[in-house]
């Protein structure tokens, strides 16, 4: 796959481990759940590594007073892309407990394989916050673009998107869909199947998710 200024793909060993426990079938539910939350937490953590707004703060501590470097209260929006998406947003939480939550509801035209809006409810002002969007797979990138598209139409200027596992069609189709938009996806998978799916991915990530077929 081509090389992009605006994706970064990791490559960190604890990462691979949890989602090679992601990847198989006899992964419970639970587990699954679990896992999901805590690849987002690790992502998350490179991912802000830069770009999230901050200010200086005075703390006293039990010596003196000192300067210290904080997230702005309230910078940051997570938009799940519904509804594999909601499994991620606690593995967010766990280091942004204040941030707020919109969702954009996307479904897949199963004869096209394209996108199709049907939900989108997202907290007041947020085109002024760092948007953070996320789900777990980016195969085709289609819901992903359309989702970033419909954010974008709404002002947002400052937008992150964020997948565990990504197939080269669908990164290379939001990279240069929006080059504005930094990719993080932990794991770059080989492609697609005839039928939108990623290989050897992981299944229907949504279904993993909530237990459905």
């Amino acid at each position: 796959m081509k090389q992009y200024d605006n994706v970064t793909i990791f490559d960190h060993p604890l990462i691979s481990h949890k989602v090679a426990i992601l990847r198989d079938e006899k992964t419970s539910m639970k587990e699954f759940r679990e896992l999901v939350e805590e690849i987002t937490t690790l992502m998350t953590f490179e991912a802000l590594r830069c770009g999230v707004p901050t200010e200086e703060r005075q703390v006293k501590t039990p010596l003196e007073v000192c300067t210290q470097t904080v997230v702005k209260d309230n910078a940051i929006v997570i938009v799940p892309i519904l509804r594999a998406g909601l499994g991620m947003v606690n593995g967010i939480h766990t280091l942004f407990p204040s941030a707020r939550v919109g969702h954009i509801g996307m479904c897949r035209n199963e004869e096209t394989l394209e996108p199709e809006e049907y939900y989108c409810k997202l907290p007041p002002h947020i085109e002024d916050k760092l948007v953070m969007v996320i789900d777990p797979m980016l195969a085709t990138g289609g819901s992903a673009c359309d989702a970033i598209k419909r954010l974008k139409e709404r002002g947002c200027r400052h937008i992150k998107f964020m997948a565990i596992i990504g197939a080269p069609e669908g990164v290379t189709r939001v990279a240069e869909a929006h080059p504005d938009v930094h990719i993080y996806v932990s794991t770059l998978d080989r492609c697609l199947n005839d039928k939108g799916y990623i290989l050897p991915g992981l299944g229907d990530a949504g279904d993993r998710l909530f237990g459905t077929k």
